[in-house]
């Protein structure tokens, strides 16, 4: 029997489901985006791999060409578990699982982390606050909303992550541009669109791992930039954990606990929590996946814990050992961590610095090469270059990134470059073999480009090939 693996979006080579199933009983199948994996410029693993079957599927995201193929391998090698670990795959995971009748996680307990709706219903029921927000489905309820709420407002896709397709209607004008600008409230589901009132403070998150309905850990960090400002942000945007003394730190812990409680959730998953903390000391919750959360929070988990979320949920899902018993209690952190991240910026690479040559730093990740023409971030994730630090305390850790920030950018060089260059994905390349280095490469995170791609030595439809 056959684990199969669906690979939405991102790198391969910073999620290597074969080494982490090394130990699986039974086969490794892997569904992978053609269209991402151009994006960040890799190719399926070729030569020695883990994997009894991978394939690059084209039109990935739409018309069911995943669901037809995770059917055709189920027939052909019997499956056991389908994993998803990406946003836009829990859905299509589970949709397949109760076809399949197979183990994991299912609709009732994806849907309420996946639309906001459900999702801020189930926690205001539960005492936890929210934002006003309203579902929308025609302009009167954007109306209706803004005579009652005010401004600013916020909307988003019901079923968004990563800051894509946010807006903020700062007044009535903003409202009225918006309404005449071909307003369209639609999505993959019908409606898509959420208006909630804006909430004024910092954002925090809180990552964690939950196995056998168990938290193993969970820590709050916070943002030291607004999120959806990442279009016009030039400079290093630093996350920084909190402090084991600091008073918001048991604080968010709690409300994140409440929040899991209030929700249907699985037995096994990663979360990441987004929680505003307001000018007069409220906390108020933006939004929870059952998800690893983005950026480079696996990292620091490794870093605070010594544990990756995904591989151990991964693991967890399929029965397999932990380098930790879930039943011992909350893990504490070894350390505290901050993060660096740079977004793109329109011009061609010119050159980039080295490896840092700073002891604490604990993963560094170029993702852009000389000679590449960069354009305007078009997503939170789409990035230059991040960073991973460890510390004894948040105020070290912030020293650190400033310091690495001013190292990284004094060796940069980015020049000019023609409109029709920018945004050129890079070549194509195959996945270098796994490799335990922390300054190992590691290019691409979370993407999205409507552009088509084209198979490329893909085996045919109807032939399965194993390694």
């Amino acid at each position: 029997m056959s684990v199969l693996v669906l690979h939405h979006r991102g790198s391969l080579a910073g999620a290597p489901y074969d080494r982490w199933l090394d130990d699986y009983d039974g086969d490794v199948l892997l569904l992978a985006s053609e269209q991402h994996l151009r994006l960040v410029g890799e190719e399926l693993p070729a030569g020695s791999h883990g994997y009894r079957y991978l394939e690059a599927v084209p039109g990935y995201e739409t018309g069911g060409a995943v669901e037809e193929r995770a059917l055709e391998l189920a027939r052909l090698h019997g499956l056991r578990h389908v994993v998803a670990c990406q946003e836009r795959d829990l859905e299509r995971a589970a949709q397949l699982r109760e076809i399949l009748g197979l183990p994991g996680q299912t609709l009732d307990s994806v849907l309420p982390f996946r639309d906001k709706v459900l999702m801020k219903d189930a926690a205001r029921a539960a005492g936890i606050p929210v934002a006003p927000y309203r579902a929308v489905e025609c302009a009167v309820d954007l109306l209706a909303f803004a005579d009652e709420h005010g401004f600013p407002l916020v909307l988003k896709p019901l079923d968004s992550a990563g800051s894509v397709d946010v807006r903020f209607l700062q007044s009535a004008g903003d409202l009225d541009a918006f309404l005449d600008g071909g307003f369209a409230p639609y999505g993959p589901h019908q409606p898509n669109l959420l208006v909630e009132a804006y909430v004024p403070g910092p954002m925090c998150h809180v990552d964690g791992l939950v196995v056998d309905g168990r938290v193993v850990f969970s820590w709050p960090s916070q943002y030291q930039f607004a999120l959806a400002d990442f279009r016009d942000d030039r400079g290093g945007r630093h996350d920084l954990t909190l402090d084991p003394d600091d008073p918001l730190t048991s604080r968010l812990l709690d409300l994140t606990d409440r929040t899991l409680d209030a929700l249907p959730s699985p037995r096994h998953f990663a979360f990441h929590a987004e929680i505003f903390h307001t000018p007069d000391d409220r906390l108020v919750l933006c939004e929870i996946a059952c998800r690893t959360g983005g950026a480079q929070n696996r990292e620091v988990s490794r870093t605070l814990f010594g544990l990756d979320p995904t591989e151990c949920w991964i693991r967890a899902q399929l029965g397999l050992p932990l380098p930790v018993e879930p039943g011992r209690g909350r893990l504490e952190p070894m350390s505290m961590a901050g993060q660096l991240s740079l977004g793109k910026r329109a011009g061609t690479v010119m050159a980039v610095p080295g490896p840092p040559p700073f002891p604490w730093v604990r993963t560094a990740r170029v993702f852009v090469r000389p000679g590449e023409a960069m354009a305007e971030p078009r997503y939170s994730s789409d990035l230059m270059a991040s960073f991973v630090v460890a510390g004894p305390d948040q105020r070290t850790c912030r020293e650190r990134l400033e310091r690495l920030e001013a190292w990284f950018l004094d060796g940069l060089v980015v020049g000019e470059t023609t409109p029709a260059a920018a945004g050129d994905p890079p070549p194509r390349r195959p996945l270098p073999p796994p490799s335990p280095h922390p300054l190992s490469p590691q290019p691409g995170s979370e993407h999205d480009d409507p552009q088509p791609a084209v198979a490329d030595g893909l085996p045919p439809r109807d032939r399965l090939v194993g390694r």
